[in-house]
């Protein structure tokens, strides 16, 4: 079996990828799976199925599809739209324009004067087709190969009122004179309607087009370029040319450029942005160090034993990209229902007409009724049930600090019984900070430590010089400082050699030993700190009903001890995983059949916030981390984790009474329009009805806690 990813353009909802889905495996021995989000085809197909053929059961489908290619196709944004989110805006903001002044007269009689049906007339022409431009031709496309879609519903329900209005603004024109229109006009539904989906197809046209971007903050961690030492000179080379076996050599502040062992020199590399770890790693000769990580300090030299593709980075690349088109396409309800609605509509407005024409009545009455039907079916509620929803629940959710990025992730949310918390930035601080000093002169042992830390450049120093400045002691000068890479350091503080050693501990925490006189005289516990709201977070989601997972890179002791003071069992730490570990963390998870949603804030977490069902990251994180999250927690509090697993599920709660309000007044009023019971007037004083009822059964959200 060979894999092909095709590029599609022209997908307007979850129905077009589905259709594209079918048309692919309609084809001999070939498995499909379309990601409508990031506009992707992953096809697993035999030899006699060749990548034209694929292309060409795209097209025929009446879409684009181009084969990707792997080699390149990590490095740019591989979005491509068929309408723009730039093209959009203009409409969408000309449109609205135009809009208000059509509802605010045609709903206040008190504001209309002579004529106004013209100026209605005029105002509401642009809109329906220039700004809803994009539903038409969606809705052309479909109808050209058989099928219909959301945009046919918009289409079919803005030209049927603008229709119908024109024709009866000019014909009463024409019989009547300028000033005497008669019959009802509904160019406030065409417009409201028009601008309204325009929003939303706005909105969402900018979140798929930054579907990449996780992949392009993976590899802006990547160098642009390396120092090798090539026949006795250092040469500065772009990074794709660098070779296994080539020595690069790395200065403080510099990033490693690619997956090597460390020949000479010795550092402390920040590798928290690949593995999770929260203080820098000691390396020196003969350690092995990721392409991506940070020297801290020192000047090193490191042989690539890695180049391309096969870095850990670019595997991380590749793990987010095969995550991300590997979830399942979530179709939306009204998508799925208007394959069926759409053309239902179409035949009864039909039989509408001939029904009344046969019956002998007049061709004014039988169009009238078979209007009715079409504007009593117009998708005003549908198309306001799900957008008003997202829009009053995500902002709920920003005052709350929650982000939603697609409606999509509401539908995956139910059911959440699992939450796997990252440990470094989400679960405690990221930062290290001194827990306590043990010895008989704990301050003057700290004060000591802090003069001779303060010419390193460890972030361990660091924290101790902070906990000593805060603490109000007094930091010596420090001379003839020596720094022993990968153990301690030494220097005379008060005419007294003090040393600063790393010391084996057992208890999660980083312990530092400070002698002098020739014997240990303290001992300096640093950790990175629980953050405070942790403990109270898990505990909620405890009540909930749902288990807390505890997944770091860091080792089993520092892990446990973690779990211990925020009340997480034992049995669910996984400690000491690297970024593709940590995905295979969850993907064991989900095959016990669990629903997994993911916490995380950093890039080595990207990879499993993109596979688990639910992605929650931390707004104080990393870019990649937030971009391959479905759910941004602002706020980079662990207590808004429970809030945005209620505030989603009480969302998705809200939509589906609103579709089902939608769909079930269209079921109900339908037949009444058909018989002639409701004359277009009333049909679009009960659609108004309708939208008003979903938008306040909507703003309901803004009450929750």
């Amino acid at each position: 079996m060979s894999t092909t990813d095709l590029q599609l353009s022209g997908m307007s909802c979850a129905s077009c990828a589905a259709k594209i889905e079918r048309s692919l495996n309609r084809l001999d021995g070939v498995h499909a799976t379309v990601n409508f989000a990031v506009e992707q085809a992953h096809v697993e197909h035999g030899p006699k199925v060749s990548e034209a053929d694929l292309v060409q059961a795209v097209e025929a489908t009446g879409y684009h599809a181009s084969v990707v290619d792997h080699a390149g196709h990590l490095s740019h944004d591989h979005m491509n739209h068929d309408v723009p989110a730039e093209q959009l805006r203009p409409r969408l903001v000309v449109s609205a324009v135009l809009a208000v002044p059509v509802v605010a007269i045609s709903m206040v009689m008190a504001w209309q004067f002579a004529g106004w049906q013209w100026v209605m007339l005029a105002l509401t022409t642009p809109i329906v087709f220039w700004g809803g431009y994009p539903f038409h031709k969606a809705a052309i496309n479909s109808a050209r190969h058989g099928s219909s879609t959301m945009d046919t519903l918009v289409s079919i329900g803005t030209l049927a009122a603008y229709l119908w209005s024109a024709f009866t603004v000019v014909t009463g024109a024409t019989a009547h004179g300028y000033s005497q229109v008669h019959g009802h006009v509904y160019f406030e539904v065409a417009a409201a309607v028009t601008v309204f989906l325009l929003a939303g197809r706005y909105a969402e046209a900018k979140a798929k087009r930054s579907a990449g971007a996780a992949l392009r903050a993976l590899l802006s961690l990547g160098a642009k370029d390396a120092v090798v030492s090539r026949g006795g000179e250092e040469v500065r080379i772009p990074a794709e040319q660098l070779q296994v076996g080539d020595v690069m050599v790395v200065r403080p502040g510099e990033r490693v450029a690619t997956d090597g062992v460390v020949v000479d020199g010795a550092s402390a590399l920040d590798t928290s942005a690949m593995t999770g770890e929260s203080v820098p790693v000691d390396v020196r000769a003969g350690d092995e160090v990721l392409g991506g990580a940070v020297n801290t300090y020192g000047r090193i030299l490191v042989r690539a034993s890695r180049v391309g593709a096969d870095t850990q980075l670019s595997r991380m690349a590749r793990m987010v990209a095969d995550a991300q088109g590997g979830k399942a396409s979530i179709q939306r309800l009204a998508d799925r229902v208007s394959a069926v609605f759409v053309p239902v509509v179409l035949g009864i407005a039909a039989l509408t007409l001939a029904g009344w024409l046969v019956s002998g009545h007049s061709v004014a009455a039988a169009f009238t009724a078979a209007v009715a039907v079409l504007i009593i079916a117009c998708p005003c509620a549908l198309g306001l049930a799900t957008p008003t929803a997202i829009l009053v629940g995500t902002g709920r959710g920003a005052q709350l600090g929650v982000l939603i990025k697609e409606p999509q992730v509401l539908e995956t949310v139910t059911g959440i019984d699992t939450v796997v918390l990252d440990k470094t930035g989400t679960v405690t601080t990221g930062t290290m900070t001194v827990d306590g000093v043990e010895g008989d002169q704990p301050d003057t042992a700290l004060a000591r430590a802090a003069a001779v830390e303060s010419a390193s450049e460890h972030p361990v120093a660091a924290a101790i010089v902070a906990a000593a400045r805060a603490r109000g002691l007094v930091v010596a000068p420090v001379s003839d400082f020596v720094n022993e890479p990968g153990t301690g350091v030494t220097g005379v503080v008060d005419g007294l050699t003090v040393r600063v050693a790393r010391a084996a501990d057992d208890d999660g925490r980083t312990s530092v030993a400070v002698s002098w006189d020739g014997r240990q005289q303290g001992v300096i516990r640093l950790v990175d700190a629980v953050k405070s709201t942790s403990a109270g977070a898990i505990a909620e989601l405890k009540s909930m009903g749902i288990t807390p997972v505890l997944l770091t890179g860091d080792n089993a002791a520092v892990a446990a001890r973690v779990a211990d003071e925020v009340g997480i069992s034992s049995g669910d730490v996984v400690a000491g995983v690297l970024p593709s570990e940590k995905a295979d963390a969850i993907t064991r998870l989900q095959a016990q059949g669990r629903r997994v949603a993911m916490v995380g804030d950093g890039v080595n977490d990207s990879v499993a916030l993109a596979t688990a069902d639910v992605g929650m990251a931390m707004g104080t994180g990393t870019d990649a981390a937030i971009e391959a999250g479905d759910i941004t927690l602002v706020r980079g509090d662990l207590r808004t984790v429970p809030t945005a697993l209620r505030l989603s599920a009480r969302t998705l709660r809200i939509i589906k009474q609103n579709l089902f309000w939608a769909f079930g007044y269209n079921v109900a009023a339908i037949p009444l329009a058909a018989l002639g019971l409701l004359n277009p007037m009333i049909a679009g004083a009960a659609m108004a009805f309708s939208s008003v009822l979903v938008v306040t059964n909507s703003l309901r959200l803004k009450r929750f806690h």
